[in-house]
């Protein structure tokens, strides 16, 4: 039976890569497979484990307290995400993220990138990479005209995205998931994977700014604002921003799991959002569309626009991937890769450049079943930077890279012509950095 779970789980992973040639949304394989495995362990009455971290061997357990223990455990990351995804959407209803366009006066190429850059690596740590590539590519789309010199510029943003999202345990779902689950704390891995993560952002950048593409000045005028903008923009963003900020300092202070802060940090900025809702556009600016807006809940508005498939598919992946682990499958993997590769640094990096092919995610929840070192063990760390940044290297290898995919229609062929190649510089040095700065610095 132990053959079947494993084909059931390699057939629904590869129809969750293969999503764009099958046409099939990954959250579908993803329930499937998930359901599949479960029903498989139960009809046939199969033995479940859970993993002792501390003495590192498995203890049997029933399959009811173990789907409770692994729901739960999901349940956490899945409503902390929610809670994320509201405060960005009601940054948005605002116009929030229009402020940050106010900052961009230059026409210079090379300052241009540096500024679209900077502003991704550190986006990205607040309101995950994901989302930070969407509000810049947008506001990309209203500064450069020329699509060819725009997807240098979204290339570039994609990989300093996902090393912005690396380092923050609020910047990517993989690094959100090693915080919640109690493998990494937020000042130890910003403390030992900023530096290699600002390297794998400054590197590409740097090299990239001396290519002809970022030669010279936009021939275009950056257009102007024209569009309606709330008076509260500034101050939604600020809040907003502030908020999610604040929720690894409530957990640090408190003790509390992540999610509880996310939701007081919720209803802090929707308190707000509803303040602000009844006076949210101007006098001057009233028309048919802003007016019927304005008589709808902020929050309501901002709850429909939720990524709800991405969520359904962290469930199916993450209980999927517990499946196995309850079953000891990844424990007995992980010992067999570490006799064929002793080296863990190797074995990491492999993983970082896997989840350039395959969805980090998944290779995460994996590797948390796999390892058993305790809280903020250097391993993690690595780990969390690997399959961060690994995915800017194709463009399909990250949720930042798909997302700049679908918006700028990049194609695949010519990210991995002219972008891969920093991607892979940037991750290479940044590992490097990483290595040294835990060997001879934080040893």
């Amino acid at each position: 039976m132990e053959t079947l779970v494993i084909i059931i789980f390699v057939l629904g992973y590869l129809a969750i890569t293969l999503e764009h040639n099958l046409k099939i949304d990954k959250l579908i394989p993803a329930l499937a497979m998930m359901a599949l495995l479960w029903a498989v362990i139960a009809l046939n009455h199969m033995p479940v484990f859970e993993v002792n971290a501390e003495l590192k061997e498995l203890e049997p357990t029933h399959i009811d307290e173990i789907l409770l223990h692994h729901l739960g455990k999901t349940a956490e990351i899945l409503v902390f995400l929610l809670g994320a995804m509201t405060i960005v959407e009601i940054i948005d209803y605002f116009n929030g993220f229009a402020t940050i366009k106010g900052f961009i006066r230059t026409r210079s190429k090379k300052k241009l990138l540096w500024i679209f850059t900077s502003l991704g690596f550190i986006l990205s740590a607040i309101i995950d990479n994901l989302t930070a590539t969407i509000v810049l590519i947008t506001i990309l789309q209203k500064v450069i005209s020329d699509k060819e010199v725009r997807l240098w510029y979204a290339g570039l943003i994609i990989i300093a995205a996902n090393a912005g999202g690396a380092w923050s345990p609020i910047g990517d779902v993989t690094t959100t998931m090693l915080w919640i689950g109690d493998r990494v704390t937020t000042v130890e891995l910003i403390s030992r994977v900023l530096l290699p993560s600002l390297v794998c952002f400054v590197v590409p950048t740097f090299i990239g700014s001396r290519l002809k593409a970022f030669k010279g000045d936009l021939t275009t005028s950056i257009e102007e604002e024209t569009e309606s903008k709330s008076k509260f923009s500034a101050t939604m963003l600020y809040l907003g921003l502030g908020a999610i900020v604040f929720v690894p300092i409530f957990k640090t202070v408190t003790h509390l799991p992540p999610y509880v802060g996310m939701m007081l940090s919720l209803a802090i900025v929707a308190t707000f959002a509803e303040i602000y809702s009844g006076t949210k556009f101007s006098v001057s600016h009233v028309d048919e569309e802003s007016d019927a807006a304005s008589h709808h809940s902020p929050v309501h508005s901002s709850l429909s626009k939720i990524e709800l498939p991405s969520i359904l598919f962290f469930l199916g992946i993450l209980m999927a991937v517990a499946a196995l682990e309850s079953l000891g499958q990844l424990f007995h993997f992980a010992e067999g890769l570490n006799s064929a590769i002793p080296n863990t640094d190797i074995v990491v990096m492999l993983l970082g450049i896997g989840s350039a092919i395959i969805d980090n995610v998944p290779l995460v929840a994996a590797s948390m079943g796999m390892f058993s070192e305790g809280l903020d063990d250097p391993l993690w760390h690595f780990i969390a930077y690997s399959a961060g940044t690994g995915g800017s290297m194709l463009i399909i290898g990250s949720a930042a890279g798909v997302v700049a995919m679908g918006m700028e229609k990049i194609d695949f062929f010519w990210y991995m012509k002219k972008i891969s190649w920093l991607a892979f510089l940037g991750f290479g040095a940044g590992a490097v950095a990483l290595m040294l700065l835990r060997d001879y610095v934080l040893a």
